[in-house]
């Protein structure tokens, strides 16, 4: 498996198996979300965690219960500048029931474009892995990332 393969597999992880940062970071995530601190720094240092790893580890971990009921998800795109790339991926994500919510394009450099997207999952029929498997092999798709889940 290479290491573009290794940034979208998932794996379930008992809590006590984790590292103190990682179990600290979801802990100030928590406090955040719920409104208990106010700001992130407020939250890192209730947890006696360090801002840079809260940074570092915010985005690639979620309490399982939140996987299983999240319905948004900021997917990230590379794509090749060639006429109808973005709207085969527009297309191809209709046809799965994901809505997409907001689109940014950056403008195409050496042959390439970032494309960032919030999408709502309420109506895909398969798993999240399995949409971004496909997406990765849609011609003029050179990286997909997952890099928010609501």
């Amino acid at each position: 498996m290479n290491k573009r393969d290794d940034e979208e597999r998932f794996v379930l992880v008992r809590y006590n198996q984790l590292p103190e940062a990682i179990q600290k970071t979801l802990e100030a995530k928590q406090l955040v979300e719920t409104g208990e601190a106010d700001t992130v720094q407020q939250a890192v240092a209730r947890v006696e965690l360090s801002r840079s790893s809260y940074y570092k580890y915010r985005d690639s971990i979620f309490p399982f219960q939140s996987l299983n009921q999240s319905k948004m998800v900021t997917l990230v795109f590379l794509l090749k500048d060639q006429a109808g790339v973005l709207s085969n991926v527009l297309s191809f994500l209709a046809g799965t029931g994901v809505n997409i919510l907001t689109i940014h394009q950056t403008i195409p450099l050496q042959g390439e474009a970032s494309v960032s997207m919030s999408v709502d999952l309420t109506n895909l029929v398969s798993e999240l892995e399995d949409l971004v498997d496909q997406l990765r092999g849609l011609k003029g798709v050179q990286r997909v990332s997952v890099i928010g889940v609501e």
